[in-house]
């Protein structure tokens, strides 16, 4: 049996959660606040973490490269070495490119922080800039690849919504607006697995945000 760790208002963690849901592959889930983690299976203290009869993985993108090799029905990846590439090259863009930049704004935008003018208008600067190369290799036929809904549509479930709330709330206008994304993402919306995942989601944002007014 898999036990997922972690706590589900982390975008990294309901990736993984997302793709084991899927995929159709049973797991547990254990709660583990940042912080409060097993350094002996995530040595940085970093969620999520898989805990499996063999040991402990941790990095998200490592646990679901276990999880397809291991679990090889339902894949996440095309079987053309070339489209599965694609796949991994999206899933770079949107969190090293769209969200890890954006997550620059989430103090103000979410938690009730201060980022700098010069500090926001740079980071605007280059979200325009990465949101128009990613746009330029996606799909939307139906999904964010093609016609396989892969890993790229986990990763794109989990961070694409905080990348548009998040430009949103600070620059008044949604980043990814001129692009297919607000209508592929309600589409995925109507998925089980993406409605069970967003709606631990928000219970879990809720108990998170009360711990630190606490």
């Amino acid at each position: 049996m898999l036990t997922l760790c972690g706590f589900a208002a982390s975008n990294y963690y309901n990736k993984v959660k997302l793709a084991l849901l899927e995929k159709g592959v049973a797991f547990d889930e254990e709660l583990a606040w940042v912080g409060e983690t097993d350094k002996a299976c995530s040595p940085l203290g970093k969620v999520p973490y898989l805990k499996t009869d063999k040991g402990a993985l941790s990095e998200s993108t490592v646990i679901l490269e276990y999880i397809e090799d291991a679990f090889p029905a339902r894949p996440l990846f095309p079987k053309d070495p070339f489209e599965a590439a694609k796949v991994r090259e999206l899933v770079r863009y949107i969190e090293l490119h769209l969200e890890l930049v954006a997550r620059n704004l989430y103090p103000e935008a979410f938690f009730g922080g201060k980022v700098s003018d010069s500090a926001k208008e740079k980071i605007g600067q280059q979200l325009e800039k990465n949101v128009a190369a990613f746009t330029k290799l996606t799909k939307y036929s139906p999904f964010i690849a093609g016609e396989q809904f892969t890993l790229a549509d986990c990763a794109a479930a989990v961070h694409l919504p905080l990348v548009a709330s998040a430009t949103r709330i600070i620059y008044g206008r949604d980043f990814l607006a001129d692009t297919p994304a607000r209508d592929y993402l309600k589409k995925l919306g109507e998925r089980p697995a993406v409605q069970k995942v967003n709606a631990d989601r928000k219970s879990n944002t809720e108990v998170m945000l009360s711990r630190s007014k606490g």
